[in-house]
């Protein structure tokens, strides 16, 4: 459409290009028209359609003299087919050619006539032993389509009869493309190109093989490795890859060297080429990140939708390859390895083999193409095909021998999954197509060892489970094993189980990190995402059961019992004017309340105080994988580097190293925190939790705490100076006393320091508590301090005094009934976390050398809140694939449970202690 030409019948009498072109009719005695169209010329045996001179077959079209001077009119020369020249005209009917070698073998002659055979431009005689008539159809499975293609029928039984009489290299690589396009069909019935390939494969045993390879006959291609049962396992298992890999070392070690033999449709031997520079790769990519693919150990995976109309335009003629790696022998000598191919599309006419997981069912073929878009034109080879074949998926499998540790890998593995493509609209028409290359090696026995470990673990589990349920039950003071006990029995092991599946992964994921990524001499390669799904599985499951674990601890730590008992008393009387009688009696001074709501506020501050600082904790973990790099090792590639090229290849995640190194770094920053705020900052800068047991010393006020039915925490806190409600000079003599060693010495006990105990209680004593405590807890204090009903409010207070002077006289050993004892705990008793004596007549205070009332805190179970801190960000991580949404996400929901336990824990707080919740800022 870019120029314009004569209409038949007229001749050019000028073009300058375009539509700038003036023609002429011609007379009606030349009505003819030159080949090049600026003459007119009488035709002596009539026009072709365009209005040009035509000849009969075997003659050749001439319209000048020698010397180029026009003639009247045209002459169609015969060309002489006798012994003498056996000349016959060409193609385009231009000149007289030598006809074809097997015209003169069989007659002498550039005539094939009857009987001989005339078949795809060949002359064959009809007394020589032909192979079988062959089918010229192409099975399209996919659409469910049959054609007779244009191709095979113009060639397919000349390149067989070829082949088979005079073993024709070109013919019988002719033959071997059209099986290939036909998917290796096989059968022992038909006579389509692989059974015509077949019958002379088996019927030219005579001409031996090559290199020693039985599948391979002299003079044919080699298509395939054989059907026996079994061969596959034997040609990619039985022998190892002649050569070994590193990921550090020189260029031939690291580099896997594919080379590839091409041929064209027809036969014709192309060139060898290196398949560096993407020939495999349909996708467009730059020159550095298509040759990535062949780096050794990185899996690469390219993907990409095509237009078909660019496909027909660049792959016309289909491109077949045989595929060979490239090794060095111990004399330095060159190699080829030659590498199978399994065609997840091969056809069985009698019987479907599925080409699945089963190796022993493999049929490995050797040849392949891109894209054929031949064998699909039905009529004319010069129209677009009807249906297209395109190779949408191409995976190349490299799998490393176990147990060994230099590198040592089986034959490669090529799988190609063909798309049979209907072409309707090439203009709007797409195809996706992927690339490929997958490193790995036998699991399974990482996968046992996976399992044992998780059976021996998940079994301690189940023994420690037991261990606190009956530690539990001795807490609650109950001996009856109920559904209750089974719950509770269910819930501790939750949290256990997660813990050994944390360990399992982490100790997993860190163990890919190490010893992939260090290695020189091959020796583990990642497992494949197909693999990795175990894995995935068990942190879905560590999750859930801390997230269990970690809600059961929240409900815990909301429903404590807990009181602060004053010790203060009152100094001296005051007159009090009774209400009602309008006398003034004197009474006891009262004592202040503002110590009580001091301490209860520090107590409200410290609920959610961690040994670690999250905030701080997720921008380290953020800014080390995303600033520093560390993200880069979770690339499945050999590369330990930190820092990536943008114009390099960057190869897909590995979800086991993506949690493996996040899960690294937690731990390490998390541990690092851990040490610097126990060595440096609670000892120089500030210890809220010593803090507030110096506090509760200070103020003159007991702390005692019930997280079970028998069981809680004593933080002992009477003053040494006898009362804590005084003005400033007196306070600080108290200090300077109490550092000069001028008084007594804070403990419960006479001349000891000991402020804070495990508390074991009798039922008795709990019964006597409970009485009280229903009393305290009818009413959670008045809503307005104004408005109140008085009898509420002196109910109240009068339960709170009770309450108060009970516990005074508790721990004073008033109530010989419900006294109690100091001792220590056993080490099998810490160790276990359970007590081995039942308080029967006394209750028993155990001595704890550290604060471990800090169990109802957040700070006593740093443990768990780190743990589920790591599995949240690592579950959000591997369903993003994005650390910065998961540790925004992480850091979100350490602010939500730290709101949620702030606030419900100030409530309990309120309702237990009878502090006003608005005196709890």
């Amino acid at each position: 459409g870019s120029s314009c030409v004569c209409q038949p019948g007229y001749r050019m009498v000028s073009s300058n290009g375009g539509s700038s072109v003036i023609c002429e009719k011609c007379p009606e005695n030349m009505s003819g028209v030159t080949q090049d169209g600026w003459n007119c010329i009488t035709c002596p045996k009539g026009l072709t359609s365009e209005g040009k001179c035509k000849c009969l077959n075997n003659e050749i079209l001439v319209e000048r003299r020698m010397d180029g001077i026009l003639l009247n009119e045209a002459l169609c020369i015969h060309c002489n087919g006798s012994e003498q020249s056996f000349s016959a005209s060409d193609a385009s009917g231009n000149r007289c050619v030598r006809c074809e070698q097997t015209f003169i073998n069989v007659s002498k002659s550039c005539d094939c006539s009857s009987p001989n055979v005339l078949t795809g431009g060949l002359c064959f005689s009809a007394s020589e032993s032909l192979p079988p008539k062959g089918v010229a159809t192409v099975r399209f499975a996919q659409l469910g389509i049959t054609l007779t293609s244009a191709w095979f029928l113009k060639n397919l039984q000349s390149s067989a009869s070829a082949c088979w009489l005079y073993s024709n290299l070109t013919a019988c690589q002719a033959l071997g493309n059209m099986c290939v396009m036909n998917m290796n069909s096989l059968s022992s019935s038909s006579t389509d190109a692989c059974g015509l390939f077949q019958y002379i494969y088996v019927n030219t045993a005579r001409l031996g093989i090559v290199h020693s390879i039985a599948f391979w006959r002299h003079n044919l291609p080699w298509l395939y490795y054989g059907d026996q049962p079994g061969l596959a396992s034997q040609v990619l298992e039985a022998n190892h890859f002649p050569a070994i890999f590193s990921f550090k070392g020189t260029d031939k070690d690291v580099k896997l060297q594919f080379i590839a033999a091409s041929f064209d449709a027809a036969g014709n031997f192309l060139k060898w080429q290196s398949v560096e520079g993407g020939i495999l790769q349909l996708c467009p990519d730059t020159q550095t990140k298509l040759n990535a693919a062949y780096a050794f150990g990185t899996t690469y995976q390219q993907s990409c939708k095509i237009p078909v109309l660019k496909i027909l335009s660049d792959f016309a003629n289909p491109i077949f390859y045989d595929l060979f790696l490239e090794y060095n022998g111990d004399n330095g000598q060159p190699y080829l390895w030659a590498v199978p191919v399994l065609n997840l599309n091969l056809q069985y006419s009698e019987m479907f083999v599925n080409q699945g997981s089963n190796m022993n069912n493999w049929l490995l073929t050797r040849r392949f193409f891109l894209v054929d878009a031949l064998s699909g034109k039905e009529n004319d080879l010069g129209k677009l095909p009807r249906v297209i074949r395109i190779a949408s998926k191409i995976t190349i499998s490299i799998r490393l021998v176990s147990h060994i540790q230099r590198g040592t890998i089986y034959p490669p593995l090529i799988t190609i999954a063909y798309t049979d493509v209907l072409v309707q609209n090439p203009e709007t028409q797409s195809v996706m197509v992927s690339f490929s290359v997958n490193y790995e090696m036998n699991q399974s026995e990482a996968q046992i060892q996976t399992d044992i470990t998780l059976g021996v673990l998940g079994g301690l589990a189940v023994l420690w489970s037991l261990l606190k349920t009956a530690g539990w039950k001795r807490r609650t003071g109950s001996s009856i094993i109920d559904l209750q006990t089974v719950l509770k029995f269910l819930l501790f092991y939750a949290g256990d189980l997660a813990n050994v599946f944390f360990i399992i992964t982490v100790g997993t994921g860190i163990y890919w990190l190490v010893f992939f990524k260090a290695q020189q001499f091959v020796s583990v390669l990642l497992p494949l995402p197909s693999q990795e799904e175990d894995f995935v599985t068990y942190i879905a499951c560590a999750f859930s059961l801390k997230a269990l674990q970690f809600l059961q601890l929240l409900v815990s730590q909301l429903t404590i019992d807990i009181f602060f008992i004053d010790w203060e008393r009152p100094k001296g009387k005051v007159l009090k004017a009774v209400e009602g009688e309008g006398v003034i009696k004197s009474a006891a001074a009262p004592v202040s309340i503002w110590r009580t709501y001091f301490i209860a506020n520090e107590w409200n501050e410290i609920q959610t105080v961690r040994k670690i600082n999250p905030l701080f904790q997720v921008l380290a973990v953020l800014f080390f994988l995303e600033v520093v790099g560390f993200s880069n090792l979770a690339l499945m590639d050999s590369s330990s580097s930190l820092t990536r090229s943008s114009e390099s290849f960057i190869a897909p995640w590995s979800r086991i190293l993506r949690f493996g190194v996040s899960a690294a770094l937690w731990l390490a920053i998390a541990f690092l925190q851990i040490i610097f705020f126990s060595v440096f900052y609670e000892r120089f800068v500030e210890d809220k939790i010593s803090q507030f047991v110096d506090l509760c010393c200070m103020s003159n006020i007991s702390v005692f705490l019930l997280s079970h039915s028998c069981f809680g925490y004593y933080i002992h806190g009477r003053s040494v100076h006898g009362h804590a409600d005084t003005n400033m000079e007196e306070m600080n003599m108290n200090l300077k006393r109490e550092a000069e060693n001028l008084c007594s010495q804070r403990g419960l006990l006479p001349n000891t320091d000991g402020q804070t105990f495990q508390i074991s209680i009798s039922r008795k004593m709990r019964l006597h508590y409970d009485r009280i405590h229903e009393t305290l807890t009818r009413k959670r204090g008045p809503a307005r301090l104004l408005d109140s009903s008085a009898n509420t409010f002196e109910q109240s207070t009068r339960a709170y005094n009770t309450m108060n002077k009970f516990l005074n006289s508790f721990i004073d050993h008033v109530h010989k009934e419900m006294d109690y004892i100091v001792k220590d705990k056993l080490l099998l008793e810490r160790i276990l976390g359970m007590e081995f004596m039942e308080p029967l007549e006394k209750s028993i205070f155990y001595n704890d050398e550290g604060h471990s009332f800090s169990d109802v805190l957040y700070y006593g179970n740093e443990t768990t809140l780190l743990i589920f801190d790591i599995l949240f960000f690592s579950i959000v991580d591997l369903a993003s694939q994005s650390f910065v949404l998961a540790a925004i996400l992480t850091y979100l929901q350490q602010e939500i449970f730290r709101f949620i336990r702030n606030t419900l824990g100030q409530k309990n707080l309120a309702s237990k202690t009878l502090v006003d919740e608005r005196f709890l800022i």
